[in-house]
């Protein structure tokens, strides 16, 4: 499998990533999944069969069981990966339990090394923006933790772009471990961290993973205009991620549908495979309740689609152009001739 730079860092991962949002099922996660050690050992094996070395999670999934079953499944090849986790959720009642405050983050960073069983976090990601934490009370704790070898390298996820630009700043002034990485919702019908995310992390170096590839299934080709959802999915017990406007994104099915044939693969497949293509994406967190999805999803990986399939996407789910940015590409038109040839 294809490996990438993470961000400016020497380090080295998948293109497919395994997430674990599936692993405990406990709360609300069980709409997700449910799957125990015995299954997530096998979702481990398979996975380092194809060649991923990435495998994500986070303390919130199943109120920590999914780091729990994800240690155990691991074993002693715990260090033949690249073991990312997260912090920031709420793991209890008191007040300082949640968030992005120094006491938060190192009891959250001990917590999660305790039920991973491991003495290191490879990357340790901010789960999202806290509003009412300074900056640099956040970047000075993850700082202390790289420092102290408990944490390899930070990225954070779900920030808006000032979130992220003013935390590089913020590093770079006080001389503080940097982000290397954002984990962000990103898939074919979700496609507005094209806006700023995108060229932010181009500019700055900073690696992108996704999370829900596939919009919470409504990307696997199991949902078809005037069709209900199929009973037991996520998409029908929790929805997808973020608004999802219907009409237009049948549309993107339909185009999906036939590029996926073309290539005797899934739906999902080329879901995937759509994303592998786009600029500053370095892994995709695949995700599976069981086997068979999963060996569908690591096929993702092993084919390309045709640069006219590819445009045939591209234009299917091309989002609507808000404030400023039509007007940028207006005026860039008079510069770079490609935007002039989009019109």
């Amino acid at each position: 499998m294809e490996m990438r730079f993470l961000g400016k860092t020497g380090l080295q991962v998948s293109v497919l990533s395994l997430g674990t949002m599936t692993f405990g099922g406990e709360g609300r996660f069980g709409a997700m999944g449910d799957l125990g050690v015995d299954d997530a050992r096998q979702f481990v094996d398979r996975s380092l069969e194809a060649g991923v070395n990435l495998f994500d999670t986070a303390d919130v999934y199943s109120t920590g069981l999914s780091e729990e079953i994800l240690g155990k499944a691991l074993g002693d090849r715990r260090d033949e990966i690249v073991l990312a986790t997260k912090v920031r959720g709420r793991m209890g009642e008191g007040a300082n339990d949640v968030g992005l405050s120094r006491h938060h983050i190192i009891s959250g960073c001990e917590a999660s090394l305790r039920r991973l069983g491991t003495d290191y976090i490879d990357l340790y990601q901010v789960h999202g923006w806290d509003a009412l934490t300074p900056l640099e009370e956040t970047l000075g704790a993850l700082d202390d933790l790289v420092r102290s070898g408990k944490v390899r390298y930070i990225g954070c996820s779900n920030y808006s772009a000032w979130h992220l630009m003013k935390s590089l700043s913020v590093s770079e002034l006080r001389d503080l471990e940097r982000f290397c990485s954002q984990q962000v919702n990103y898939s074919l019908v979700a496609r507005e961290l094209e806006n700023e995310l995108v060229p932010l992390s181009l500019d700055q170096g900073v690696g992108i993973l996704v999370w829900s590839p596939l919009a919470a299934g409504f990307l696997s080709g199991k949902f078809r205009r005037g069709q209900d959802p199929p009973e037991g999915t996520r998409l029908s017990a929790l929805g997808a991620p973020g608004t999802i406007d219907e009409e237009r994104g049948y549309d993107i099915v339909d185009a999906l549908v036939e590029v996926a044939e073309a290539h005797g693969v899934s739906p999902a497949q080329a879901a995937i495979n759509w994303l592998l293509r786009q600029r500053g994406v370095t892994s995709v967190i695949i995700g599976a309740r069981n086997l068979e999805q999963l060996e569908d999803n690591l096929g993702a990986a092993s084919w390309d689609m045709t640069e006219d399939e590819l445009n045939r996407l591209d234009q299917a789910s091309e989002p609507p152009q808000i404030y400023p940015y039509w007007h940028q590409r207006k005026f860039a038109a008079d510069r770079i001739p490609e935007f002039a040839e989009a019109g």
